[in-house]
């Protein structure tokens, strides 16, 4: 039986607007023990801010957390997937870029996130995760 990324996805993902600072999108992550937040303008994705791309695209560039908004460091060219996609082709979509997690879209509706503890819950995903997390990750 071929299983769907709507049936394994963590729903109601977190969000925050694109003028949200890097500082409220980190005490989010940490309120809610997550790696990633999706940036919103007017209800629609406009990118991803992960807890690598704070301290590699902002702190260590001297970037102050409390005034650069998420908007200003925020990945914008998203690779998602639909609830109705195949959790192998998933797989392969994050193996191939070497992402960790990504936003479920439907009809240009966020529905969801897919992330590799999603993918580990799947009996039968073990050799394809140790590919996935043997990859570097993106910058």
């Amino acid at each position: 039986m071929h299983r769907s990324v709507g049936e394994i996805m963590s729903r109601h993902p977190e969000t925050l607007a694109v003028s949200a600072t890097l500082r409220r999108a980190a005490q989010m992550m940490h309120d809610f023990d997550i790696g990633e937040v999706v940036v919103m303008a007017n209800r629609a994705v406009a990118g991803v801010v992960t807890d690598r791309d704070i301290v590699v695209r902002a702190v260590a560039e001297g970037a102050d957390p409390n005034t650069t908004s998420c908007g200003d460091i925020a990945s914008t060219e998203l690779i998602s997937v639909s609830p109705s996609d195949p959790i192998a082709d998933t797989v392969t979509l994050m193996r191939q870029h070497a992402i960790r997690r990504l936003p479920v879209i439907d009809n240009e509706t966020l529905v969801g996130i897919v992330s590799l503890g999603d993918l580990a819950r799947e009996p039968d995903t073990r050799s394809a995760l140790a590919d996935i997390s043997a990859t570097p990750p993106n910058a």
